[in-house]
């Protein structure tokens, strides 16, 4: 199944975002520690409001530990990277992708880089430096469920009238 891994996030509010759209996506999350605030079940509903009684999360105390949970699965692991040299849209996503997002104040160390199996990017205009992690993983996400056909009912929320009323 597709996932969504976080790199030791340090933004409270932007793990929120990730977590809320894993929610409505249905894909589980991966939360590698140590993060930037405390990630208990408090914090994160502060950040995920309800949405998190609807995502499955589960939380790697270190690197190594979701390392180790990752090869014992036989699960790709896909790092979005502004040192990445393919295109995310170019890229061929696998139903079981792992997609890795890195901290939002500095990526992921060299290690992370090293042990992807990919590394993609997200096109950006020169000069500019990042986009925020929620939105480069909600596109990304996006085209990764769009490729592999992921179990997500996109057509059923396209026929939704633009009030939101079926």
């Amino acid at each position: 199944m597709l996932r969504l891994a976080l790199y030791q996030p340090d933004i409270p509010q932007n793990a929120g975002t990730m977590l809320r759209m894993a929610a409505c996506l249905g894909l589980p999350v991966e939360i590698i520690e140590p993060a930037g605030f405390d990630v208990s079940d408090r914090h994160l509903r502060r950040s995920g409001l309800d949405y998190l009684d609807h995502v499955a999360i589960t939380r790697h105390r270190s690197w190594s530990a979701f390392e180790a949970w990752r090869h014992e699965a036989g699960i790709r692991l896909v790092l979005a990277t502004t040192r990445g040299a393919l295109p995310y849209t170019d890229f061929a996503f696998a139903p079981d992708d792992c997609l890795l997002m890195g901290r939002e104040s500095a990526g992921v160390p060299e290690q992370v880089h090293a042990a992807a199996d990919a590394r993609i990017v997200v096109p950006m205009r020169p000069g500019m430096r990042a986009i925020n992690v929620a939105v480069c993983a909600g596109m990304i996400a996006g085209e990764a469920i769009r490729q592999t056909g992921a179990d997500v009912n996109l057509a059923e929320l396209t026929r939704r009238p633009a009030d939101g009323k079926a």
